[in-house]
């Protein structure tokens, strides 16, 4: 079912108009490219023959045909290269001064043929209409700001709308009174409720924690004569691997048991090893 509501058929109007703008306006930029092309092929024709018709008069032969087509196309090119964004100024500065000499050449032939005055300027501005229709063309592209500006003005009129429009008139519906009934009051005597003698429970009995007293570490006793190997033995494997020597590496290289190795490092290099997961003190013996 179609709406009657104008905020909304205003609002689809705004977007189909957003829609089609950029389509509509890309269209008409085309027609107008393709009504300028024509314009300027149809002057430049025109200019031709006459230029060529007044030099073969002139016993120029068949240059006469020739001349004006070299200087025609010169024309456009020179001012294609104007119109042509990206181009270097220099190179645009240069090909507007040979597009002006060609065309002030191109007049002049035009004006110089024989007939009456008017009918030589009509020819002379033939030339004039070229140089007009090709730099309209050459500036013809969309206008970006006046796009936003009118944007905006369409969306601000829509919310205008929107915001003016009066609301719909509401239903009356009828009220149903949800209140619950009330309940007729009961005196009810109070109840007492019973006291009872609950005795305090007792306080628990602190538990303290035995004090504990570390088992001191029997350290077995370092022959004597091993002394002078362990010493050897350490300083020659820090030479050959660049670190320091384990307890199990020198139990295997001296053959004797863990903790008679753990001793020697302590004794030799003042290093105290752990002893079954805990750390053995003093100092060298």
């Amino acid at each position: 079912m179609a709406t009657t509501d104008p905020a909304a058929v205003t609002e689809q109007f705004a977007a189909e108009y957003a829609r089609n703008a950029v389509p509509t306006m890309l269209k008409a930029i085309g027609s107008i490219k393709r009504y300028n092309r024509f314009v300027l092929l149809g002057a430049l024709l025109t200019s031709y023959l006459h230029q060529a018709h007044y030099l073969w008069t002139q016993n120029a032969g068949y240059f006469a045909y020739l001349v004006p087509l070299i200087f025609d196309a010169a024309m456009v090119s020179m001012l294609t290269v104007v119109r042509t964004s990206g181009i270097a100024k220099d190179a645009k500065r240069g090909a507007m001064v040979v597009f002006a000499a060609a065309a002030m050449l191109s007049a002049t032939i035009n004006f110089a043929s024989p007939g009456s005055l008017g009918l030589r300027l009509v020819f002379a501005l033939v030339v004039v209409l070229v140089i007009g229709v090709e730099l309209v063309a050459g500036r013809i592209r969309p206008d970006f700001a006046a796009i936003q500006a009118e944007a905006a003005a369409l969306l601000a009129a829509v919310n205008d709308l929107t915001e003016t429009t009066p609301a719909t008139e509401p239903t009356n519906t009828p009220t149903v009174d949800t209140t619950p009934a009330p309940t007729p009051a009961v005196d009810t005597p109070p109840e007492t409720a019973p006291v009872v003698d609950i005795p305090p429970a007792p306080a628990p009995a602190a538990i303290t924690a035995p004090a504990f007293t570390p088992i001191p570490v029997a350290r077995p006793e370092v022959p004597a004569h091993l002394m002078p190997t362990a010493r050897f033995v350490i300083g020659r494997h820090e030479q050959s691997t660049g670190r320091p020597i384990t307890t199990d590496e020198l139990a295997d290289l001296l053959s004797v048991t863990p903790d008679i190795a753990r001793e020697l490092l302590h004794t030799i290099t003042g290093h105290t090893p752990a002893l079954n997961g805990t750390p053995v003190t003093g100092g060298a013996r």
